[in-house]
């Protein structure tokens, strides 16, 4: 009877641990999900900003080459005008250096934005590739845990349905399903160990008394005897 009890309450302690160590994986797995998805979600977000940086300097490397045309072009233009109009020279070369001065300066400006665009780029791809490779650990992590995850299961299975008596399962067993066959054996071997209990106390019961009814039938057989 003792060793039973041990026994009940060790199967009831490893069921306790297994449903402690599902529960747990099932959060692990939960997690893991939860992190797959923040982590696609700023994927996305570093990709958008990155379309919108390479858009930006499309624009300012085609606003650079008008400019250079532009500038070109008011360059030649005063070269014939000085040709034609020796006269207006010195005001022709005034304007010209003036232009030449803003031209310059919005070249140099746009060069600046040109390479600042070009270092938030490559440390927009920076943090891309960072965060695939934390995606990548992720989805290595998420299928360790989902490997723990059916292993419990599955020794839980067997723990239940190694039990003598117990019947093999029909098809795919939910998680609900294994608690609930699992639960169901348990309170089985309660209440026979329950039984086996109240039966032991009636044959100890009765034994008591046997014992003392017997002095007062041996004490009537000896009358008996004497008559």
């Amino acid at each position: 009877m003792e060793a039973e009890d041990s026994q009940g309450a060790a199967h009831a302690e490893t069921v306790e641990q297994l449903r402690e160590e599902l529960r747990k994986a099932k959060d692990d797995h939960k997690m893991a999900i939860g992190a797959i998805s923040s982590l696609q979600r700023q994927m996305e977000i570093q990709e958008s900003e990155l379309r919108k940086i390479r858009s930006e300097k499309e624009l300012l490397q085609k606003q650079l080459r008008l400019r250079e045309v532009k500038l070109q072009a008011v360059s030649n233009r005063i070269v014939t005008e000085q040709e034609v109009r020796l006269a207006e020279q010195d005001n022709i070369i005034h304007e010209l250096e003036r232009t030449n001065s803003q031209l310059q300066a919005e070249v140099v400006t746009t060069r600046r934005q040109f390479l600042e665009q070009k270092q938030a780029q490559r440390e927009t791809q920076s943090k891309c590739e960072a965060l695939q490779q934390t995606e990548l650990q992720t989805r290595v992590a998420l299928e360790l845990i989902s490997s723990k995850f059916e292993r419990y299961r599955n020794k839980i299975i067997q723990a239940t349905f190694s039990v003598e008596g117990s019947q093999d399962p029909q098809g795919e067993l939910t998680d609900d399903d294994v608690l609930e066959a699992m639960q169901k054996i348990f309170n089985e071997r309660t209440e026979f160990q329950q039984l086996l209990k109240n039966k032991s106390s009636r044959t100890s019961l009765l034994s008591s008394d046997s014992s003392t009814a017997s002095p007062a039938r041996r004490r009537k057989s000896s009358r008996m005897e004497k008559l």
